[in-house]
């Protein structure tokens, strides 16, 4: 908990948003989903449908990481009609990597629905957006605001940091969640709301890091409470984290005569539902699985390729590994052989991904 000080510490209270906006329009990130100002000012309008798929891709990733898939989702599907009419089996292909695979699943189900209910336009507010598949109430409010000009309260995790600092907000997320966002309720800009939400994501990106924040080039300085107090880089306060179980289980990679890797489809539904996975044994979020060779799918010659860990939301997992080379027999019901120059292509989440490379390094690598 942040030290309390005698005297309360008085920031200036001068309205941010002009100041904040004077900032974004010289310092705007160049994004590939964004419009930026200057366009803007040429007549040039966000598209909702690009702003849904950047702000669904960024859920618990970061910008770096999302930029390509954003442009070859774009480049695959340019509308959400264009999405809708895919397969959902190339969705999570082209999803592979980005983790949290429900939001693939759930990006699918909402094209539908967009396409087929509202003639392929979203709604153009926070309820009729919160309606649609896989639309929570932040990404209700991203998308009202950014895509629509809605003056609606964006709150992600940049922002709780901007604001948690310029209140010096001493409740503990998760449960400051409401005091931050009635807070920049207060603060947005009712002209510019979707300037105003990307130029506070773009602060607390680009300035008001979680690490030696450059406190000195920030437009709101004079306003922040945890500045003059001295202790910024104590805000937001979170709660103590509890450490999450370690489960444990085997994995499978099985290689035929031509390299081609044994394959099979994960449930629909659960944890990585819809991903392709090597075979492996029966661990889950609650339970471990079975830890050696004798675990395997089928008789061959198993040897133990070492461990890979892969930490989940809730819990982390250690799969060791083993190959079994020169595999002749037919893939099993809802399995398949996946050819060398393919197997990079196919729907495999991160985790799969790092047991199949511990069995053959480079084999998932996409420009071998």
């Amino acid at each position: 908990m942040p030290p309390r000080h005698s005297q309360p510490i008085p920031p200036s209270r001068e309205p941010i948003a002009p100041r904040l906006l004077a900032w974004y329009d010289r310092h705007h990130r160049d994004l590939p989903w964004r419009v930026t100002p200057g366009q803007q000012r040429a007549g040039v309008t966000a598209d909702p449908y690009r702003v849904w798929l950047s702000e669904i891709m960024l859920q618990q990733t970061t910008v770096e990481a999302v930029k390509p898939y954003f442009r070859d989702f774009t480049a695959r599907w340019p509308t959400v009609a264009a999405l809708a009419a895919s397969e959902s089996d190339d969705i999570m292909k082209a999803w592979a990597g980005l983790g949290y695979y429900s939001r693939a699943r759930n990006l699918k189900k909402c094209a539908d629905v967009v396409a087929a209910e509202h003639g392929g336009l979203f709604p153009d507010n926070h309820d009729g957006l919160l309606s649609l598949p896989g639309i929570g109430p932040y990404t209700a409010a991203a998308i009202a605001a950014i895509a629509f000009n809605r003056p609606e309260p964006v709150v992600d995790g940049n922002v709780e940091r901007v604001v948690s600092r310029l209140e010096r907000i001493e409740t503990p997320l998760p449960a400051a969640k409401p005091e931050i966002r009635a807070a920049v309720a207060r603060m947005l800009s009712t002209e510019r709301p979707g300037d105003f939400a990307q130029a506070m994501m773009d602060l607390g990106a680009t300035i008001c890091t979680p690490r030696r924040p450059a406190c000195i080039l920030c437009p709101l300085k004079d306003g922040c409470a945890a500045l003059a107090a001295g202790d910024p880089e104590l805000f937001p306060v979170k709660a103590a984290k509890r450490d999450v179980p370690l489960r444990r289980g085997a994995a499978f990679v099985a290689v035929d005569p031509q390299g081609c890797v044994l394959l099979r489809k994960r449930p629909e539904s659960g944890l990585l539902g819809g991903m392709a996975e090597v075979p492996t044994t029966a661990w889950t979020a609650r339970q471990d699985g079975a830890t050696d060779r004798t675990a395997a799918p089928f008789p061959a010659k198993w040897r133990a390729m070492g461990t890979v860990r892969h930490v989940f939301t809730h819990f982390a997992l250690d799969l060791d590994v083993f190959r079994a080379d020169g595999v002749t027999m037919q893939a099993p019901a809802g399995a398949w052989w996946s050819p060398p120059n393919e197997l990079a292509g196919e729907a495999l989440p991160t985790v799969m991904k790092r047991a199949i490379e511990a069995a053959m390094p480079g084999a998932t690598r996409k420009d071998r």
